[in-house]
């Protein structure tokens, strides 16, 4: 199997039809996916809540999601593998059926409140949520030419972020408390606090999307009636599925898989340890109370999202239209942006400016808006078109799988230890391990880049 950077980039023009189809199945996927993480990033929300009940506090919150993230990592590597044979459809379906049962789990049966209990629950739910990225990128690597796939990957940062915003709007709603009247059956009061619901009612949106996704999604063009629409620059043969041997061979010695893998788990130190604890931040360094609905909150969760897609989007346009599909050049200038802006926030910190006032809350919240701009814009290149461009249609699975894995294992050692620095330092150690993380991620994309010269002299000799 060819490099990506051996490869020429691919320009077609699509038969009538074909861009409103492939608009209708990355639609009805993207909804699929977007509403995983609205069952994902419930816990963050839940966290003081769960904090307040049971006497657990930050590290305890970090270490459950330590186990998730190990949970959701090793899951990628098998689901992509399998998804490479079973299809990315069944795939996906199968984790939605697993995420919402494990959601619901969460917010009806976790009245003993152990941190085992918590983290074992955990520990199932990234499982299945680790079926919902590789079956998504395999399918849509069979819908998008190369030179179209870094666009892609901005939508596919778009359908990330509005799971976010879903969630960041609507779990704060729910910790506020409300009176439902029905007429007919009753009123229903809910009363603030109340962080279980943000377990209940996420899991029928997501049972929404599956129905829908089920009907309308198919898993290649041709089963759509455009046969001819994508060439696949890997393998262009009929059909999408391959044996598990042969995805693991042909994926598992590529020579640039490793590579994207280990700056994806750069990606995943900082995405998920901004991403998780900024509610904790909020609360226990910016002392701001969660349950009153705070504006400030409000604006900086869903600026953080507005700045992910704008990034994302970014980021993909740039790698396909001016550097012609190739990703490394683009990611390696952003993660160092990234260790940039978080080793201002770092100076700030230990100077004293972030802090409960006016002044040390805005750059609280601007540094973390900031951090989500670049971190997100690596997280759409490097781990949804880099796979497409190194399996093709019938290994993206495994690829993404392999790749994003690494985003989780980044994310547990990431939090492992912040845990483990939170006792003796505080919030003083956030971001000083955030940027080292973020030079890791620069210094793996120059390497990628370094390797792709070698293998394309040794193509042209």
């Amino acid at each position: 199997m060819n490099p990506p950077a051996a490869s020429p980039p691919l320009r077609f023009a699509h038969p009538p039809g074909f861009r409103a189809r492939r608009g209708l199945n990355w639609g009805a996927l993207g909804l699929m996916y977007a509403s995983y993480y609205m069952c994902r990033y419930n816990f963050r929300f839940a966290g003081p809540g769960m904090n307040k009940e049971f006497g657990f506090d930050a590290a305890d919150l970090a270490n459950i999601w330590v186990i998730w993230s190990l949970a959701y990592g090793t899951g990628q590597l098998i689901n992509g593998l399998i998804s490479d044979r079973t299809g990315g459809k069944t795939i996906m379906l199968t984790g939605a059926v697993g995420t919402i049962a494990c959601n619901f789990i969460f917010g009806f049966s976790s009245f003993v409140g152990t941190l085992t209990t918590f983290g074992l629950i955990a520990l199932i739910n990234g499982w299945f949520q680790s079926m919902g990225a590789p079956g998504m990128v395999k399918i849509n690597a069979a819908w998008f030419q190369r030179t179209e796939r870094g666009t892609f990957s901005g939508i596919f940062g778009i359908m990330i972020q509005f799971g976010q915003f879903t969630a960041n709007t609507l779990s704060p709603f729910l910790l506020a408390g409300f009176t439902l009247t029905l007429w007919g059956i009753g009123t229903w009061v809910v009363e603030p606090g109340n962080w279980r619901l943000l377990f209940i009612v996420p899991p029928f949106v997501t049972a929404l999307m599956a129905v829908f996704m089920a009907f309308a999604v198919k898993e290649e063009p041709a089963a759509a009636g455009f046969p001819t629409a994508i060439v696949d620059e890997i393998d262009n043969s009929a059909g999408t599925r391959v044996s598990v041997a042969d995805t693991f061979k042909t994926i598992f010695r590529h020579p640039l898989v490793w590579f994207y893998a280990a700056a994806y788990a750069s990606t995943g130190a900082v995405r998920h340890s901004s991403d998780q604890m900024a509610v904790m931040f909020f609360k226990e360094h910016l002392l701001i109370d969660m349950n009153a609905k705070p504006l400030s909150v409000l604006i900086t969760m869903n600026l953080m999202t507005a700045m992910a897609i704008i990034g994302s989007i970014g980021a993909g346009v740039i790698s396909d239209k001016i550097f012609k599909g190739a990703r490394a050049p683009v990611a390696m200038g952003l993660y160092f942006i990234e260790a940039t802006v978080i080793s201002c926030a770092a100076v700030a910190m230990f100077a004293g400016f972030i802090n409960p006032s006016t002044l040390g809350v805005f750059l609280g919240c601007m540094f973390l808006v900031m951090t989500s701009l670049t971190v997100n814009s690596t997280h759409s290149i490097v781990g949804a078109a880099a796979p497409m461009d190194i399996g093709g249609k019938k290994m993206a699975g495994f690829a993404a799988g392999v790749i994003d894995s690494f985003q989780y294992y980044g994310s547990a050692l990431s939090l492992f230890l912040f845990g483990k620095f939170f006792s003796k330092f505080g919030w003083s150690a956030w971001y000083p391990l955030m940027v080292m993380f973020a030079l890791s991620g620069g210094i793996s994309m120059f390497l990628v880049m370094r390797k792709q010269k070698r293998l394309a002299r040794e193509a042209n000799r």
